[in-house]
């Protein structure tokens, strides 16, 4: 999950929490509360998501929450972005109102209320709490920590392990109908996508996702162990400095292949524009015959349950990675992990009991609550469990049509706030493992079969980018700018001369931008990264 703040909210972010900072927001103090989640009295906090898409359900109106609030007398009330989180959480913050817990990035937004005393650091709970202290690694607890030296963060889907949800898939029905070509290489995929243009002319050849977030992903195809990372980053690595991006072979060859793309009409004409609820329609209306996306396994799932519930057998197949040609297959990776996982939750000082607050977190992430927010509670689709902990698939799991037992349980998972990857994709392979072809879920055969396999871990790259509001976040936001607007060009470009114009005018735009300073930076960041993890093995 990923958000992008526009430079004049990060602004006024700032400046607001410097009010709420001076007006006498200071820091709650450490442990205060007694973290019961069990108690008579129970446990109820207030949840807000920081991601215009995010609305929050509301509790206790599916089996888990209703569990929950029966069994752990925890409740939650959530406050709703309302579709525009970054204007809503100035609003709280200017009010002084935070709600008890936010949802969000790592980075600037959580930096910037540590600053302004407006968290609670965590640090003894993850010590007093069992379950966090047993899954998570002490090189991501490091790595969570602010400049103050403490922890503020609670991590979501974090892993031990690989881990990762992008990738490529083709529509079944028109791939078979085309006599299923092979599809490894980047001229295979072109040949293929002219046949579909030509036969297919309701079809999307190659969708991309939500304003054209899957052409980075094409990076990892044309040059091994690498991933999209490094275009964020505006640099790729080549021993122990960042290079600029601009000057990386494979990144320019990407850029002439989706532009040669664009320019014939094999992708959408408004990629760059185009929103995740019409990305999503097309997808599960079977108007889509290939796919990159760093999430495929959510597009893949939903759409794949669509179109089977009146024709089962059409829908969606996971793909290896397409890749350019004389690359090693099993050194191309599509996404990159990162242990950290991706969201966190903060605890506020607005918070009245923080510690109940991590012990109902805690739990989450233990056995207990990754079961009941992944699976459902006991009794619903499994009644016993295995010597590992892994639920055994009862006969209501077995009977009940694929395409509705997993709407059901992506409800529940909503909810999973710390899911905990170390346990869970364990336990889901193991109960996968017992079903029958048509019974396993399209999401865990996609994960288990290729995205795990071809996501490459990047957690050493993590905190490398600069607070906007000081001067190498200034050049940061400047050469993101430039970045943004010369991507455009390259995609939209008339000819290969255009793209090629695009990109040296990008490179020398970044450089009189700061470019180098700003590598320089990163670099040092990626490099005190290595030494923490380093540190902690």
């Amino acid at each position: 999950m990923r958000m992008r703040f526009k430079w004049v909210s990060l602004l006024l972010v700032c400046l607001l929490l410097l009010v709420t900072a001076c007006s006498g927001g200071g820091k709650q103090e450490e442990g205060q509360g007694k973290g019961n989640t069990g108690a008579d009295d129970g446990t109820t906090f207030s949840f807000f998501g920081n991601y215009d898409w995010l609305t929050t359900a509301p509790w206790g109106e599916n089996a888990a929450t209703k569990w929950i609030q029966e069994n752990r007398k925890v409740t939650v009330k959530p406050v709703q972005s309302g579709g525009a989180a970054a204007e809503k959480l100035n609003t709280m913050i200017v009010s002084d109102d935070l709600p008890d817990v936010i949802f969000t990035d790592r980075g600037s937004t959580v930096e910037r209320l540590v600053q302004a005393g407006k968290l609670v650091a965590l640090d003894q709970y993850y010590e007093k709490y069992p379950n966090f202290k047993k899954y998570v690694k002490e090189s991501t607890l490091n790595l969570l920590r602010s400049e103050d030296g403490k922890i503020y963060q609670i991590p979501n889907w974090y892993t031990s392990g690989q881990f990762g949800n992008g990738g490529w898939m083709v529509n079944k029905e028109i791939y078979n109908a085309l006599g299923r070509p092979k599809l490894e290489t980047f001229d295979d995929l072109y040949q293929y996508l002219l046949q579909v243009r030509d036969k297919y002319p309701d079809v999307v050849p190659l969708e991309v996702g939500e304003k054209g977030a899957g052409l980075e992903i094409m990076y990892g195809g044309f040059k091994e162990n690498s991933t999209s990372k490094f275009i964020s980053l505006m640099g790729y690595p080549e021993g122990n400095k960042l290079l600029p991006i601009y000057d990386d072979p494979a990144y320019k060859e990407m850029m002439l292949y989706i532009n040669k793309l664009f320019r014939e009409r094999l992708i959408t004409q408004d990629a760059l524009q185009q929103v995740q609820d019409a990305v999503k329609e097309k997808v599960n209306t079977g108007r889509v015959a290939v796919m990159v996306e760093s999430n495929i396994t959510t597009y893949g799932a939903e759409g794949h349950r669509a179109l089977t519930a009146s024709k089962p057998d059409s829908g969606y197949e996971i793909i290896w990675p397409i890749h350019k040609a004389g690359l090693d297959k099993n050194k191309v990776f599509v996404s990159g992990f990162e242990t950290l996982g991706w969201n966190v939750s903060v605890i506020t000082t607005s918070a009245k009991d923080p510690e109940a607050i991590f012990a109902y977190y805690d739990w989450i992430t233990g056995p207990e609550g990754q079961k009941v927010l992944f699976f459902g509670p006991k009794g619903l689709y499994w009644d016993e469990e295995n010597a590992d902990g892994a639920p055994i698939p009862n006969k209501k799991y077995k009977t009940t049509p694929a395409n509705e037992r997993t709407e059901t349980m992506r409800k529940f998972e909503d909810f999973n706030w710390a899911g905990n990857t170390t346990f869970i994709d364990k336990a889901k392979m193991s109960l996968e493992a017992s079903l029958s072809a048509n019974q396993k879920s399209w999401e865990t055969v996609a994960q288990s079969t290729v995205t795990w396999k071809t996501a490459l871990d990047i957690t050493q790259f993590v905190n490398t980018d600069p607070v906007p509001d000081t001067e190498i976040g200034i050049i940061a936001q400047n050469i993101q700018n430039i970045h943004t607007l010369a991507f455009a060009q390259m995609v939209q470009a008339k000819s290969d001369g255009e793209v090629l114009s695009a990109l040296e005018t990008a490179k020398k735009n970044a450089q009189n931008a700061g470019l180098d300073k700003l590598l320089e930076f990163k670099t040092q960041r990626w490099q005190e990264n290595l030494r923490k993890i380093n540190a902690a093995k």
